[in-house]
């Protein structure tokens, strides 16, 4: 109680439920497979005069590393072509070039070569926010080679160029799979919405990330990928993506992650150094992308929103193209394609891993509005703790979350053409007996009625003979 004078005063009511801030609905923790020593194009060198020689040296050392492979690069001796072998170790972590079949009155020997640079990233398991791609690049090295890198760093890019704002990304520097210690550090960040492990798609990882979301912490969504290569004999089999299948290389259903397929083809600038002819595009998991694409809707339409007929900003080919026949088939298991419509290449589906089988939580805005629902009124009810458990404030916890729910119904997010048809909110003796106080609980019920996303959309058209004469 607030005294204003002797014998007048007023209760104090504590702040309303606020909604978690906009980023915080899609704070996203990325994991990745990545060395503890990457080596990173940094530009390519033209002409670059690596020797001269009296006729009998074959040899020279380049001031500097570089990345080269076949192809890319021309070597001329006075002028003239020729044969060589281009080293990125020379012994001292400089270049070497080896000339095979050089002419004897050489002198200056020019090329075309892909300088680079050695990056050591953070210490493994170091967690680091990224508000920017430059904080990625700072903490852990700019676009690579290395398979671990490309994945996590493309994942990182997409998440920012989709919309994304926030994320903390964290490296684990095995071979294969995430262990769940690698996800520890993620448990503390109260910010983190979505989990995703770029590129991996074992089923260690896959557990891992989805224990971490559902036991672990009990408020946060996965978003999987889908094996790159799904074919049998070079041909895309669609069977395999069948739940059904025990060769099946979907995750195991869960309400809590969702599935997203096939990868994507993205501009890769290490890719197009090493091999100027060519396009310079790489496949990479689109789940940093889908990230991105879950903070964009979240900002501009709300968490309540299907992340789904959405544009994949950086995408410019997709390894399988899918049709709506074969879509058909799969949307019901719980995989979200991702298709080319007219040229755009889109997120076209909104299921949990299960689909159907998930029953009310199919839809993956449905599930990621509970948890938003749960975590909004748990950071915004934390003012009860040591309060009297008593009926007043019982009443004071129902007047905050009937505001709170009012709030979310009127942004569209519940059905009902009314608050009581959206919404319920109980807290009172019966759901407070004498034996939950006595061990100092206090339980609130609350129900919601959600808004399911219109995934189907039909049309009846009849022949119409016009109106009798």
């Amino acid at each position: 109680m607030a005294y204003l004078s002797p014998g007048v005063y007023v209760e104090e009511v504590p702040s309303a439920i606020k909604p978690i801030a906009g980023v915080g609905t899609s704070t996203a923790g990325f994991v990745g497979l990545v060395p503890d020593s990457l080596t990173v194009p940094v530009k390519s060198v033209t002409n670059e005069r690596v020797g001269a020689g009296d006729g009998t040296k074959t040899s020279f050392n380049l001031p500097y590393p570089i990345l080269t492979d076949a192809g890319s690069f021309a070597v001329r001796v006075n002028g003239t072509a020729a044969d060589a072998t281009v080293s990125a170790d020379g012994g001292s972590g400089n270049g070497v070039v080896k000339l095979t079949n050089a002419p004897p009155d050489k002198a200056n020997i020019t090329g075309d070569f892909v300088q680079a640079a050695q990056v050591t990233p953070v210490p493994a398991g170091q967690v680091v926010l990224c508000t920017t791609f430059s904080d990625f690049v700072r903490a852990f090295g700019d676009f690579s080679l290395d398979p671990g890198q490309r994945q996590l760093a493309h994942a990182v890019y997409g998440f920012f160029d989709n919309g994304g704002t926030r994320c903390f990304v964290s490296r684990e520097k095995g071979t294969a799979t995430i262990a769940s210690s690698s996800l520890h550090n993620f448990e503390a960040i109260d910010e983190i919405a979505i989990v995703a492990a770029p590129g991996l798609t074992d089923a260690a990882t896959r557990d891992a990330i989805v224990t971490h979301c559902k036991i672990r912490t009990g408020d946060r969504f996965a978003i999987l990928d889908v094996a790159e290569a799904v074919e049998t004999s070079g041909s895309l089999d669609l069977e395999l993506l069948d739940p059904s299948n025990p060769a099946s290389l979907l995750p195991s259903s869960t309400d809590f992650a969702a599935a997203y397929f096939p990868w994507i083809s993205v501009f890769d600038p290490p890719t197009k150094l090493l091999q100027p002819a060519g396009d310079g595009t790489v496949e990479v998991a689109p789940s940093g992308h889908v990230a991105g694409i879950y903070a964009r809707v979240d900002t501009t339409r709300g968490v309540h929103k299907a992340p789904a007929n959405e544009p994949v900003m950086g995408a410019l080919a997709l390894r399988y193209r899918i049709s709506k026949a074969q879509q058909d088939g799969l949307n019901p298991q719980g995989v979200n394609v991702i298709r080319n419509l007219n040229g755009a290449i889109t997120v076209w589906g909104a299921r949990t891993i299960g689909g159907d089988a998930n029953a009310d939580l199919k839809y993956v805005s449905t599930r990621r509005l509970l948890l938003y629902l749960k975590k909004s009124i748990d950071q915004g009810t934390q003012w009860v703790v040591f309060e009297p458990n008593d009926p007043s404030l019982w009443a004071r916890i129902t007047r905050n979350v009937t505001a709170f729910l009012t709030n979310v119904w009127r942004a569209g997010a519940l059905f009902g053409t009314t608050p009581q048809e959206a919404f319920f909110v109980k807290c009172d003796a019966e759901t407070n007996p004498p034996e939950l106080r006595d061990v100092g609980q206090i339980v609130t019920e609350i129900g919601v009625a959600i808004v399911r996303p219109a995934e189907f959309v039909i049309f009846r058209i009849s022949q119409w003979a016009g109106p009798t004469q």
